[in-house]
């Protein structure tokens, strides 16, 4: 049976990183994540045109927590309480114990390994607090240095979506990245 209770909120620690929730004091690293082109270029999600739209997608984000149907954590570096990226799982199938993994890093903060570090430790709470079977990640085809990460975490490509999702007027593909937990 999966485990759903994100109260009290599950903070992980890894060896550079403290993974706690999502504050209305990130809103400003919420913004500068949210509203960059480059940076959201493969998330189909509106750009953040303003603070207040931040704070939206934060309250958003606690709303789903504090009503145990999703997690999202805020990546953050020990010694620092700066947001550096998000890390969660926006996405569950229950009935087949499956979850979707997802993140986004500051621009800032992208190559220097601190997401495969949170994708560890997310993935680690996912199979073993969570008790899910699988985890996907669903990733736009362009968007290589995303299916390097997961690769490198031992995920494996199970399918190729030709326009899988619709956002701004056209139709997207997307390929379906999973793994199944480990056998002890």
């Amino acid at each position: 049976m999966l485990n759903m209770n994100f109260n009290p909120f599950p903070v992980l620690e890894t060896e550079r990183l403290l993974l706690r929730n999502v504050e209305h004091s990130d809103v400003q690293e919420v913004f500068e994540i949210r509203s960059n082109p480059d940076t959201m270029q493969y998330i189909p999600r509106p750009l953040a045109k303003t603070l207040d739209d931040a704070i939206g997608v934060i309250n958003m984000m606690r709303g789903f927590t504090e009503r145990n149907e999703r997690i999202n954590w805020a990546i953050t570096e020990k010694g620092t309480d700066k947001l550096i990226g998000i890390i969660g799982y926006p996405n569950f199938k229950p009935e087949g114990h499956r979850g979707e993994i997802g993140y986004v890093m500051h621009h800032a903060y992208r190559r220097k390994g601190f997401l495969f570090e949170a994708l560890l430790a997310s993935l680690d709470y996912g199979f073993n607090v969570m008790n899910l079977h699988s985890i996907e990640a669903i990733i736009r085809p362009e968007n290589t240095a995303s299916i390097a990460v997961v690769e490198k975490a031992g995920f494996v490509r199970e399918a190729y979506f030709k326009d899988y999702f619709f956002f701004n007027d056209e139709y997207l593909d997307q390929i379906i990245y999973s793994l199944i937990k480990p056998a002890i």
